[in-house]
């Protein structure tokens, strides 16, 4: 393949507190500009951005006051009339949008890295929205590389990004970074430490890119999901009927065979998988109950990807 020729890098935005219970962000944000207070702007190879994105909800320490944040940054939704009764996640995104894109556009900020955490056994889990975003993917790919203490993985979404409906979608080369198992409001040093070095690896590799360097390509290992499972439920009260069975809890990115066990019945059954095998994502994500969501299937896909190099200015 060709050595692909992309525009350097200028600016990048380091996201926390989307979600307002997700404190790996909510605390490596303020990490970020305690380190810019002491050394200055030279620390980074790229002129720095950082927001807390979610302010309300990080007061109360919940996911979001009125509607999730991170389902707001649809092209519709960040173009529609704001009213005395918007959703504060709307204006706060059509807020972060102005701020950070326009989403679109050429004036939209290079790189947002938005930073989560899942309380499902995800490790550091990259999430884009493009099969062909080769920023996107060599960023996983040089996070794979540089980060050792935990399984690094890609997962991509397959939608057209005016749908893209989370905060990345509004840069240019948007990624999410999923770190877990972290229950919700809690801090943990260990989840910490590795997200501070994927953002440190984040930089690093923007350094390397924008001096010019080839950057070879090769293959990357991705996670396609297809579609979502819910828990089984009782017919009239509409409540789960069953939690994820033990021998699934915590196998996140396995490949679950038909006649696997999938739930467990609250009167001791099994329900077993009767699908196309597949790889389960977010299992027993506890922010997913309230969206119907028992895990996400994928499939597993190898992409290659083509050698980059930033076309100096």
């Amino acid at each position: 393949m060709e050595v692909v020729t992309l525009p350097v890098l200028h600016r990048m935005a380091v996201c926390g507190g989307t979600h307002g219970d997700e404190m790996t962000g909510v605390f490596l944000v303020p990490e970020l500009e305690r380190q810019r207070r002491e050394k200055g702007d030279g620390i980074w190879p790229i002129a720095l951005t950082t927001v807390l994105s979610n302010p309300r909800a990080i007061k109360e320490c919940k996911r979001y006051v009125e509607k999730d944040l991170n389902r707001c940054f649809t092209s519709a939704l960040l173009s529609s009339s704001i009213t005395d009764s918007t959703p504060y996640e709307i204006q706060r995104a059509q807020e972060l949008n102005s701020l950070l894109g326009p989403k679109e556009t050429e004036d939209a900020i290079d790189i947002i890295c938005d930073l989560h955490n899942t309380t499902a056994n995800m490790g550091l889990t990259v999430i884009s929205y493009s099969f062909s975003n080769w920023v996107c993917l060599h960023l996983f790919k040089y996070l794979k590389e540089k980060v050792t203490t935990v399984p690094v993985r890609l997962m991509l979404l397959d939608i057209p990004i005016c749908d893209a409906y989370s905060l990345e979608s509004v840069s240019k080369y948007g990624i999410s970074l999923e770190a877990g198992p972290q229950p919700q409001g809690v801090v943990r040093a260990d989840i910490f430490n590795f997200m501070k070095e994927a953002v440190n690896a984040v930089m690093d590799w923007i350094k390397i890119f924008n001096s010019g360097q080839v950057i070879e390509g090769g293959e990357v290992e991705s996670y396609m999901v297809e579609k979502s499972i819910d828990y089984p439920r009782d017919p009239e009260t509409q409540r789960p009927s069953a939690a994820v069975h033990p021998q699934l809890q915590d196998q996140d990115f396995c490949l679950l065979k038909p006649g696997d066990p999938m739930f467990l019945t609250f009167s001791g059954e099994t329900v077993k998988y009767e699908g196309e095998p597949r790889h389960p994502i977010f299992i027993n994500e506890a922010a997913y109950y309230e969206k119907g969501i028992a895990f996400h299937l994928a499939q597993k896909k190898n992409i290659t990807i083509p050698s980059i190099q930033a076309k100096k200015d």
